[in-house]
């Protein structure tokens, strides 16, 4: 443990080079959210109760959450990071040594995540300080410590995927495409762009036997006290059963393009 400890290290250190970069991207990423909430403020001017079930305030709440869970758990570059890696060959030095890729990239994973977390939460803060007013706070304790556990089960189900897909590069040349896919069904289906709950009841119960669901709009859901009881537990063990499958899948995928992997001099 103590070499991937010393990872986690240098990848906080080769983090604090770029935070300024950090803090730009995180105030810049406030814009879409600024445009949004001012969308749905025009919604609810013409109506005197709900929509969908969400008040001015609930459904700003969600996408002030949104922007916090997003921040805390997506995956920025290190797909694209470790296709080249592989694309590269530089992944021979991890077949030649006591390391093992998956965790190291993980560690990196989360070390990132750390300073970029802490570097963005400047803006978020001060974005959420000045709309105070509309933003609620947790339901109550029980969903509160539920979002935190269901936030860190996110972290690792984005990883995964990730990580998953920018192994395509044992067989492909190029997988932007891929990658580009995958954030786009990410984003429309894990509920960025709007709450999963206003689509029509079919094609929301269609979605919950896939991974999106549970990467942004679950988590948001518990703080927010939509989910609650039984619910609460049986979206939890799914959660847990897609970062398991996601898991299983890498590692699978991983030693499969081995056997296609090659790479010459280094």
């Amino acid at each position: 443990m103590q070499k991937y400890w010393h990872v986690i290290k240098i990848g906080i250190g080769n983090t604090l080079v770029y935070r300024v970069n950090f803090f730009v991207r995180g105030a810049f990423s406030l814009i879409p959210l600024l445009a949004t909430i001012y969308l749905w403020r025009t919604v609810y001017s013409g109506q005197t109760g709900k929509v969908a079930g969400y008040t001015l305030a609930g459904m700003i709440s969600y996408y002030l959450m949104v922007t916090i869970v997003d921040t805390l758990t997506s995956v920025n570059e290190d797909d694209w990071q470790i296709a080249a890696d592989i694309k590269d060959g530089n992944i021979s030095q991890f077949l030649l040594k006591p390391i093992n890729f998956l965790t190291y990239r993980l560690c990196l994973f989360f070390s990132g995540k750390l300073i970029y977390t802490a570097v963005s939460m400047i803006p978020v803060g001060i974005f959420i300080f000045c709309w105070h007013r509309y933003f609620t706070g947790p339901a109550d304790g029980l969903s509160f410590g539920c979002f935190l556990l269901s936030v860190v089960l996110t972290g690792f189900l984005q990883f995964f995927m990730s990580f998953t897909m920018a192994l395509m590069a044992f067989w492909l040349l190029e997988v932007s495409t891929l990658i580009f896919i995958l954030f786009a069904l990410e984003y429309i289906a894990g509920g960025h762009l709007f709450p999963l709950n206003i689509l029509p009841p079919a094609l929301a119960y269609a979605l919950s036997f896939t991974p999106f669901p549970y990467q942004l709009f679950f988590p948001v859901s518990i703080y927010l006290g939509q989910v609650k009881g039984a619910a609460l537990w049986h979206g939890l063990l799914i959660q847990t059963g897609w970062v398991v499958f996601f898991y299983g899948l890498c590692l699978v995928v991983w030693r499969r393009g081995l056997l296609k992997y090659s790479a010459v001099g280094g």
